[in-house]
């Protein structure tokens, strides 16, 4: 029977007791002894080890705790030995961040043995301490007997395992796009990279249309197709205009200017704001009738 929970209850010191008492009785090793023939052999993603566990390293680490718990209920015997991935990019920031550098040649400046061995102490301590924070969190694993990606036997089986693969032809070698980091001076994972918002200047062209070729009949000199981009850097190198095949367009006669422009039909408003606030509308057509349009470059004069 449980007992009825009194208004006096205190989880804080009821979570040291249950703490107490697996220490003094052993319970995680006893529960370990207990092998079964049924094997579920698991293994431990590692957390970077490079401060106090937060809200996504304790609920990994919580969720895992309760399907080992669950499975040694029903008759299995589990592997639940703990990982910790000590080396990478995350510790040298975060070892770069205590030092103060700014780049890397600050390592360089610093020595680059007595970098790597800042930041193998450093991986260690952080080791540790979450290791006590996930025990305060009653998750029950191996603590004693963890794999660390520091180990030269670690490091020496990730190269075996990859030069059985290169022996077996399961490697090859190509070209591909990569997420670099100039900072950084490495490439990065793809869930390493931040975005954030920022606000770009977007701009409006006219770009004078060949009369030679032109599918439309009646074309003038003195016409223009309005485009609008909103990576103005690009237009130096630009080849080609995109129209929607499904959008109406019109040509309208720029009365203030006197010339012709063309634009979509639901970007009229637009025009009052290049200066166009007299106008007249020649004609409608679909995109799909300025298939084969031919242009000169506005900035042809400019770039060679």
């Amino acid at each position: 029977m449980f007992k009825e929970i009194k208004g006096n209850y205190n989880p804080h010191n009821i979570e040291k007791d249950i703490e107490q008492f697996w220490q003094e009785n052993e319970i995680y090793n006893k529960v370990r002894k207990k092998k079964a023939d049924r094997l579920f052999f698991f293994v431990d993603g590692p957390p970077y080890t490079t401060g106090n566990i937060h809200m996504g390293t304790a609920w990994n680490k919580i969720i895992k705790d309760y399907l080992l718990r669950y499975k040694t209920m029903n008759g299995y015997s589990v592997t639940d030995r703990p990982g910790w991935d000590m080396h990478g990019l995350p510790i040298e920031v975060k070892v770069e961040e205590i030092l103060n550098f700014r780049s890397k040649k600050d390592i360089e400046r610093y020595g680059i043995d007595k970098f790597v061995d800042y930041c193998i102490n450093f991986a260690i301590k952080q080791k540790d301490l979450m290791t006590d924070q996930f025990k305060e969190l009653g998750v029950w694993m191996d603590w004693k007997n963890p794999y660390v990606s520091i180990d030269p036997l670690y490091i020496e089986a990730a190269w075996w395992t990859l030069k059985k693969a290169y022996d077996k032809g399961f490697l090859k070698e190509d070209m591909g796009v990569i997420n670099w980091c100039p900072r950084c001076e490495t490439a990065i994972a793809e869930s390493e990279v931040e975005y954030k918002d920022v606000s770009d200047p977007s701009i409006y062209v006219l770009f004078p249309i060949k009369k030679d070729d032109y599918t439309l009949d009646d074309i003038q000199n003195d016409t223009f197709i309005l485009i609008w981009t909103t990576t103005p850097w690009t237009i130096p190198a630009n080849v080609a205009i995109a129209v929607n095949p499904n959008l109406r367009y019109v040509e309208v006669l720029d009365k203030n200017n006197k010339r012709r422009i063309i634009l979509a039909e639901n970007c009229l408003s637009l025009l009052k704001s290049g200066g166009c606030t007299d106008y007249e509308i020649l004609r409608s057509f679909s995109g799909k009738d300025l298939e084969g349009l031919r242009y000169n470059h506005p900035l042809a004069d400019l770039v060679q």
